[in-house]
Order: C-alpha cells, then structure tokens, then sequence
C-alpha cells in the first residue's frame, strides 16, 4: 500500500499532532497521505478512487460515520484509536508506526463486515439507510413505554413492550446490543441480533436470526388507543422519525465494510482486553 486517506476526529486530536505524524511517517517511508474533511464528497466525486486504505482517527464512533460515508467506494478502513474502548479502531496511538510498516510492507489480512438496511414505509413516502452496528428505534419525548409489533419472514413473532428494540450486527453486537444484555458474536459472522431495551416483562430475551431473515417492525396505537412516535437510529448518525402506522424493515444489506486486520489476535483476547479495560 502506498496511497492513504485519513479522517481525523477533530475533538479527539485538535491540534492535529497525531495525524500530521502519521503523514510524515508515510511520506518519510515512500508513501502518498491525503487528509479529508468531508470523505463523502471526495470518494462519491471519484477523487479518491486511487486509495490504498482510509486510516481512520478517533474512536468506534468515528468508523462507523466512515463506514456509512464510504460503503460505495469499496476501499478498506483501518482505525487508529484516541478514544477510550474502542473495538473497531484496532491501533492504539502509541503503536501507529509498527502498525504503518505493516501497511507499507502489505502485511495485513482483510475482514468484511456485513452492514444492515433499514427501509423505512411511510404514508408519504419510503427511506432507506444503511448501518454497520445498529438500527435502535426508541422514545424521542418523554418517558413512555413502547409498543411494538414484530415480523419475520411475514410472519408475526411477538409484540414488545420495552423502552426500545436494537437490530443489530455481529459487528454491533459490543455496542448497545451488549449494554441491554443482548449477546455477543464473532464480528466476522453473518446473523441478525434482535434485543428489546428494558422489555416490560420476565421472558422477553434476545433473538438471533439468520442474515437471509427480514424483521419487520410496525408501529401500533400504543396504550388507551395513543398515537406513539419514536425515532430509528442509524448507527447513532442519521434519524428517521416513526408514527403510529409506519414501519422498517430490517436485512442484511447488499453492502459491506472492508476492515483491515493487523495482526492474528484472537477475537476472544481482544474481547477480554477491552471488557477488562471497560
């Protein structure tokens, strides 16, 4: 790899000392380094179609903006972490150099990461977005429990009553999948997580579903015959507001992440490592 793109976090290095490192090192070992600040221009324009690899600076949440962003331009991310628990972003600051030889020397292998999409039927009209965590549809005002109705395949699975439900992904599934107590799965599969956020009852549990599934979730009158509103959430970027009468529809998505793996540690390891340093 020679040609590289960086997205910096501007919040987590604002006076750009970690990034202009990182191009020096680059330039210093025979390399190209460009920074963007508005990578969904750059790579929908074509201007970036001779990129190698996207260094990614920031944290988890910074990837996956990338990600979303980025999904048409088939080019690999690796993310520098200068967060705090990061999983994606799998090189800490202190290791950026060993990690840019690997790069240099074409030392890498290479992980695609399924992505979610989420069709949202209205009466006026219909919307699609994409993610590569989750999909959470929860309250946007006050306090209430949410009703809803759920489908897989067409057919009818249950009706949940909960603070919010979360679609996500093996790659999602650290994320809120983990904190409401869904499971966690190798990122590198392929299935469906469906977990409700607080359900109002004792058996409610998390759901797992084969990527060819399609959970469909309608928003019904809520309690006493009430117009409900909530919000979905595209990887806590982009939202879409839901009424009574409209629902989404969740798959896996035609779409993947190209992530870039820089050395043969086991997910189970790095699992222990960031639930440790949690």
């Amino acid at each position: 790899m020679k040609m590289f793109y960086l997205i910096t976090n501007e919040v987590k290095d604002p006076q750009g000392d970690i990034t202009n490192r990182i191009v020096a090192y680059i330039e210093a070992h025979g390399g190209r380094a460009v920074c963007v600040r508005n990578e969904r221009q750059v790579f929908q324009d074509g201007s970036g179609r001779e990129t190698d690899c996207v260094l990614v600076l920031g944290g988890d949440g910074t990837m996956l903006r990338a990600a979303r962003n980025m999904m048409d331009s088939d080019i690999p991310l690796l993310g520098i972490n200068l967060g705090t628990l990061g999983y994606l972003a799998e090189v800490e600051s202190a290791h950026v150099e060993e990690a840019l030889d690997k790069l240099l020397q074409d030392d890498f292998s290479r992980e695609n990461r399924m992505m979610l999409s989420g069709r949202v039927e209205k009466p006026e009209g219909v919307e699609e977005d994409y993610a590569l965590n989750d999909i959470v549809i929860s309250r946007c005002s006050s306090l209430q429990i949410l009703t809803f109705h759920v489908y897989v395949n067409g057919q009818f699975l249950n009706t949940y009553c909960a603070d919010g439900l979360i679609v996500a992904t093996p790659t999602g599934s650290t994320a809120y999948n983990l904190s409401a107590g869904g499971p966690i799965v190798e990122p590198a599969a392929s299935m469906l997580l469906l977990t409700p956020v607080c359900p109002h009852t004792l058996n409610t549990r998390s759901i797992v579903f084969a990527p060819e599934d399609e959970i469909e979730i309608e928003i019904p009158q809520g309690k006493d015959g009430c117009q409900q509103m909530m919000e979905a959430n595209f990887d806590g970027s982009h939202k879409v507001t839901l009424r009574t009468g409209d629902r989404i529809v969740v798959r896996r998505a035609d779409k993947t992440t190209e992530i870039l793996k820089l050395n043969t540690e086991s997910f189970l390891s790095v699992l222990h490592k960031k639930i440790g340093e949690g």
